[in-house]
């Protein structure tokens, strides 16, 4: 067994565990998530990916390790994004929040198979076809200029979604959460309940914000056990992060542009790459990478909390006066 192997089984292992502690040991079913609860479990796998990480560089050294770093910090600020629009979903199906654990749940481990698929599908075609990570430059950049100059009033409706009125079509829906269930018997008839929709809108919308975060890791690195477990650990942590962060999201009014520019300088560094290395080792296009991200994603959630104090304290002065 080669040092690959190792590292692919230990990732699998560690996987497993998590997934059993996780399950077993910090949850119950349709129990309500509390903060504390929320920010243990946010810990657990922010630092099971950071021991990933000291283990990736023992076992296959510091550059594969820096890359697996970035990209999963780039993934984990691509999932605060994708909280609010998770928010968004579970507020229009009108779901009661002592389902909201289990529904995550299997809505993330559906949306971990799709990835799989989606990151071996694109791996592969890129190996064919290289010329693609042009294209994929191109697209980041398109998508980080659209991202950073979105209007907030242009706020994505889930009932008017594709996913879901391609359900409508093909399902026999109720609006009826069945107390937990995801399908029912109605006069005679089975329906699948409005958690069945649920979850699947949250695999389904998790595939699309894929769309913009496997390009972007992709830029970052080429290897496919970076791309493979940085998304993994993401996902992975994004159900805890949506119970700590579900009241706090809506105030880092800034992040969105923090992640564009990220994205547009992961675009321009894809298109420049033959002529960036002739300027830039890998490992120092690692280390700026990982510069970068840090300083976009710090710097707009610090930002966004600077102007919300800011903005606070201006409202109590005009309330006084």
């Amino acid at each position: 067994m080669d040092t690959r192997q190792i590292v692919y089984l230990v990732f699998g292992i560690v996987l497993v565990l998590a997934l059993v502690f996780d399950l077993g040991l910090l949850n119950k079913k349709n129990k309500k998530i509390t903060i504390k609860t929320a920010l243990l479990q946010t810990l657990f796998w922010v630092a099971l990916a950071m021991g990933f990480f000291v283990f990736m560089w023992i076992e296959e050294g510091h550059k594969l390790a820096l890359e697996y770093i970035s990209a999963y910090l780039m993934e984990w600020s691509l999932s605060i994004d994708n909280i609010f629009v998770f928010i968004l979903i579970f507020s229009a199906f009108k779901v009661k929040e002592k389902f909201y654990g289990r529904v995550l749940l299997l809505g993330i481990l559906m949306a971990i198979v799709f990835r799989v698929l989606f990151i071996t599908a694109g791996v592969a075609i890129v190996a064919k076809a290289e010329w693609l990570l042009y294209f994929f430059g191109a697209f980041l950049l398109y998508t980080g200029y659209k991202m950073f100059n979105e209007n907030d009033e242009e706020e994505f409706n889930p009932q008017e979604s594709k996913v879901y009125k391609f359900m409508q079509k093909v399902l026999p829906l109720t609006p009826n959460d069945g107390d937990g269930k995801f399908t029912i018997h109605e006069n005679g008839k089975k329906k699948y309940t409005s958690l069945f929709v649920v979850v699947m809108m949250l695999a389904a919308i998790d595939l699309v914000f894929a769309l913009d975060s496997i390009p972007a890791v992709m830029g970052i690195s080429r290897d496919k056990l970076v791309i493979y477990t940085s998304n993994i650990f993401a996902v992975l942590g994004l159900r805890s992060l949506f119970f700590l962060l579900r009241g706090a999201v809506s105030k880092f009014d800034y992040l969105q542009q923090g992640i564009a520019i990220v994205l547009v300088f992961i675009g321009i560094k894809m298109l420049g790459e033959h002529y960036i290395s002739q300027w830039l080792s890998k490992g120092a296009q690692t280390f700026v990478s990982l510069g970068v991200i840090v300083l976009c994603i710090t710097g707009s959630i610090l930002y966004s909390i600077i102007k919300q104090k800011k903005g606070s304290l201006q409202d109590a002065t005009d309330d006084a006066v």
